[in-house]
């Protein structure tokens, strides 16, 4: 237990570890950010491409209620079937598209300090 003891001492005595305590690292500061001119339209394409996907997804969904409406006013299950499965497809996709642009844009807003 002495020696354990006498090897923590030695550790917290050690003038190395105080100045990495102090804050003053070998790594001087440094902010990454990008320029605007690439960054504004950045943002601007990741923007309309979220937006342009649910956009599609929305008109996916419609349809998909299209043909469930028609398969079954025409007694065509097939039709119907089809329909909703494209249903639910496009809830799958809008929320992929909405999942993913949102962790896309915070991740890159956190690196890119705006």
């Amino acid at each position: 237990m002495s020696q354990f003891l006498t090897s923590l001492h030695t550790l917290a005595t050690d003038p190395g570890l105080v100045v990495l305590a102090d804050g003053v690292g070998p790594v001087p500061d440094f902010d990454p950010a990008l320029p605007d001119s690439v960054n504004n339209p950045v943002k601007t394409i990741l923007a309309w491409t979220a937006g342009g996907g649910l956009a599609l997804a929305v008109l996916g969904g419609l349809s998909g209620w299209a043909l469930v409406a028609v398969g079954h006013n025409t007694e065509r299950a097939a039709l119907a079937a089809r329909g909703k499965q494209g249903v639910l497809w496009s809830l799958i996709g809008a929320g992929g598209i909405g999942l993913t642009s949102s962790l896309v844009l915070a991740v890159f807003t956190m690196t890119s300090g705006a």
